[in-house]
């Protein structure tokens, strides 16, 4: 997920100073690649960078905040970590001046420019400036603690679910005697003119499945037959559990 932001804030602006480090110089090799600087050393990388953005698994946390705690003073602190809770996270960080600290869960479309990313404070006052830096790689909503597991759910995770769905329809597309090639950008461009057509018109899903479900048609035959399947239920279990 690092990788991914690191590149989509590239791509907005390719003249932003991004310094990325790693555990190993191989790791770096493709963003040195992209004319990043790149460093192995956590503590110096922080110590000169205005805004930090931790993306290390979890269980890493506190390990990486010990080498960089020292750097944190009066900067911004942005943590990738999902299942932290706050209370944790603020402890780790006491004494160390941080000026804001927060919690953003961003997608791998930040890449693109497409992510939808949650954030939500640790050490709050910064919620503008979280905002800015990552509507630079798509949408991002400020939340509370409690929202935060949603956005995890719906939005990163959401990412693998929305094309498990294209990874299907594009098999149903094989079956029905599309080539491959045929049925993958069949199904994308379906889904991405589905999106932009309810974002443009700032309807609900379901005001324009009705403007295509024909009464008696195939559309509401094959609506009907994947809710008998469990669709709905399937993904509203799979966010859910």
């Amino acid at each position: 997920m690092g990788g991914a932001v690191a590149r989509g804030l590239l791509r907005a602006d390719p003249s932003v100073h991004l310094i990325v480090t790693a555990a190993h110089s191989s790791t770096l090799d493709k963003y040195a690649a992209l004319g990043l600087d790149t460093s192995l050393d956590n503590a110096a990388a922080a110590s000169s960078a205005d805004v930090i953005i931790l993306g290390v698994k979890p269980w890493f946390v506190q390990q990486v905040l010990a080498q960089i705690v020292p750097a944190l003073s009066g900067k911004l602190f942005l943590s990738m970590a999902a299942g932290i809770p706050s209370e944790q996270m603020a402890a780790w960080l006491s004494g160390s001046g941080v000026r804001a600290a927060y919690t953003v869960i961003p997608n791998l479309a930040a890449e693109v420019g497409e992510s939808m990313t949650f954030a939500s404070p640790v050490i709050g006052g910064a919620d503008d400036e979280v905002k800015a830096l990552f509507d630079k790689v798509g949408k991002t909503l400020i939340v509370d603690e409690r929202r935060l597991h949603a956005g995890l759910m719906v939005a990163s995770c959401g990412t693998a679910f929305a094309l498990r769905y294209a990874r299907a329809a594009m098999e149903g597309g094989v079956q029905l005697g599309l080539y491959p090639h045929e049925a993958r950008e069949a199904v994308f461009q379906t889904m991405k003119g589905a999106v932009d057509l309810a974002t443009e018109r700032r309807s609900h899903p379901e005001a324009e499945i009705d403007r295509v479900t024909t009464p008696g048609g195939i559309t509401i035959r094959g609506l009907n037959a994947m809710e008998q399947a469990g669709f709905s239920s399937a993904v509203i279990a799979g966010l859910v559990d």
